[in-house]
């Protein structure tokens, strides 16, 4: 995945991709859909009316929902008024459950973002305990540094394994009935002791009254006694071996729909995973997209800032890292972002997160000194700020993108990189302006809105906000961006077509689709720009996450003749 930071965790978050499906160039407009087998999605977004469905919303719009209408949405929630009562301080439940399961509520009543909660809640301990209060009546001990790292795990964790949680949950319930109308908190309150007892293995009886006590003091006592009833129905199943799940067998929908159950994932994906890439390597993509997921850092050379110097200060705060065996510029690590970001290696400007399958894309497009670049759909800014260290002071990068806020950033970002006497921002519908712009540049990026399947390990909710209907919608408009991008091409310059998907329909089809209609473009083979383990059959990049252990993307290099 690909990022740009600032001073704040916020923006680290929520701006770690490019390529983000979360905000890439679309505008928002919320409503509610139901997929398959039940499981309920919220939201859909369109690009510039283009009818573009797609599971998305701001952070923005996240607050206005959950300031107005979350406490509505969720039958338990006591609105407070601080000027008329004090609320209690509850020192017996345990803060990171209660935090955890207000979390959860506002991801799926309010339809919040995983990563944006987790992450805002670091730095913001007094307005999460303003949700807490305002859902459950009554506010727990501040969060200390071990409360914050469970509320993350639990809270990705359980959003990952929610289809897995279910099928459990409803098993081990009485009745169908008790399932089906189980009030929202309450369902939350079971999925984070079902995700602790079998994927945290937390000691089983302290998780049993942990969260008995949660549900008798957010609920009601008979609340707790149901918790209890099933949580020890779970741990007698779990101690014997026996935890019911269905078997993978029969034909080829059944199978899938078994897999889908015992991995979490929808049964879309399942069916179209094991379609191209076939059962064994289906399972591992699966696992890998429920594995906790690893983060990149790229060492801003245009700040003066090698490798080395980047190790040496990994060293010095005690991150455990490894160095990247395919790029250059990037350390890997699997912990230690909050000693990085108190440190101010971001802030400063010395290094970014960004994967280093985002970082092979940048190789792909080769930039070199006195190029001039566009970027097509920048923002959040990843690849625009490295193309822009490339070019050692020598070049231009033109980053457009219809999203005024996040270019914003890009901007800002690019001052702090001191690469902003190369990077100039446009705000503008790509469409647009390439048929109205005099603009031709050596080498042109279209890293266009997608999917988003090859970083479903790092977005533990977006695999519940996709359908295959979103797929079909998205082709048409990459196929527009891409005729819109040819444009600002000059003879003999080179288009780079990239998404951070690994569906052929958006990758390898798209650019045939291309070729049709442009043959004044052919495709420029990449194995010259990287390892030749990521070089397909047809000459395009392609990293598979369960193959490569980095997210999955997919560049394709061709050259106007």
């Amino acid at each position: 995945m690909e990022g740009i930071l600032s001073s704040t965790p916020r923006l680290f978050y929520s701006c770690m991709d490019s390529n983000d499906v979360y905000s890439k160039n679309f505008t928002h407009s919320k409503t509610q859909s139901v997929a398959e087998d039940g499981f309920s999605l919220r939201a859909v977004s369109s690009y510039r009316g283009n009818g573009i469905s797609h599971a998305l919303r701001l952070s923005k719009k996240n607050e206005r929902l959950e300031s107005s209408d979350f406490s509505k949405r969720n039958s338990n929630t006591r609105p407070i008024d601080r000027l008329k009562r004090t609320v209690t301080l509850n020192s017996e439940v345990s803060p990171h459950r209660a935090v955890s399961a207000v979390r959860l509520l506002r991801i799926d009543q309010g339809g919040a973002f995983v990563d944006l909660l987790n992450h805002n809640g670091n730095h913001s301990v007094d307005n999460e305990m303003d949700y807490v209060e305002r859902t459950l009546g009554f506010h727990t001990r501040a969060l200390d540094d071990r409360d914050i790292r469970l509320v993350t795990e639990v809270v990705g964790g359980a959003v990952r394994w929610r289809r897995y949680l279910d099928h459990l949950i409803l098993s081990l319930c009485r009745d169908e009935n008790t399932f089906s109308d189980m009030e929202p908190l309450l369902l939350q309150i079971l999925r984070i002791g079902f995700y602790e007892i079998l994927k945290l293995e937390m000691p089983p009886y302290a998780v049993v009254d942990e969260n008995v006590k949660l549900a008798k003091v957010a609920l009601r006592p008979g609340a707790g006694n149901l918790v209890n009833g099933i949580l020890r129905r779970l741990l007698r199943l779990k101690e014997s071996n026996s935890l019911p799940l269905p078997k993978v067998e029969g034909d080829d929908r059944a199978k899938a729909r078994a897999l889908a159950t015992i991995y979490s994932h929808p049964v879309w994906m399942v069916r179209r995973w094991t379609k191209h890439l076939g059962l064994e390597a289906t399972v591992k993509l699966m696992k890998w997209n429920n594995s906790e997921p690893s983060f990149s850092l790229r060492a801003n050379s245009s700040r003066g800032f090698t490798r080395n110097d980047l190790v040496e200060r990994l060293n010095l705060l005690k991150v455990p890292h490894d160095i990247s065996l395919h790029t250059d510029e990037f350390v890997r690590i699997k912990t230690g972002m909050q000693s990085i970001i108190q440190a101010g290696l971001l802030k400063d400007g010395l290094c970014s997160v960004q994967d280093e399958s985002a970082g092979m894309v940048v190789s792909v497009v080769n930039p070199l000194p006195g190029d001039t670049i566009v970027d097509c759909c920048a923002a959040p800014g990843g690849k625009t700020l490295f193309m822009a260290s490339c070019l050692k002071g020598q070049g231009t990068v033109s980053a457009i993108d219809i999203n005024k806020g996040r270019l914003r950033i890009v901007k800002d970002t690019a001052k702090i990189h001191h690469v902003d006497d190369i990077v100039t921002t446009i705000h503008a519908d790509l469409r647009d302006f390439a048929e109205r712009s005099f603009l031709r540049a050596d080498k042109v990026l279209l890293d266009a809105p997608c999917s988003g399947l090859g970083v479903l390990s790092k977005r533990a909710d977006l695999r519940w906000n996709r359908r295959w209907e979103d797929l079909e919608q998205l082709k048409n408009l990459q196929d527009e961006l891409l005729d819109a991008a040819s444009l600002l091409v000059k003879p003999g310059g080179v288009l780079v077509y990239s998404t951070c998907s690994i569906d052929p329909a958006e990758n390898e089809e798209r650019v045939v689709a291309f070729l049709l209609r442009h043959q004044e473009f052919s495709v420029d083979p990449v194995n010259r720009y990287v390892p030749p383990e990521f070089v397909t059959e047809g000459g395009f990049f392609l990293s598979n996450p369960a193959k490569h252990f980095l997210d999955g993307s997919f560049a394709a290099r061709l050259v106007r003749t």
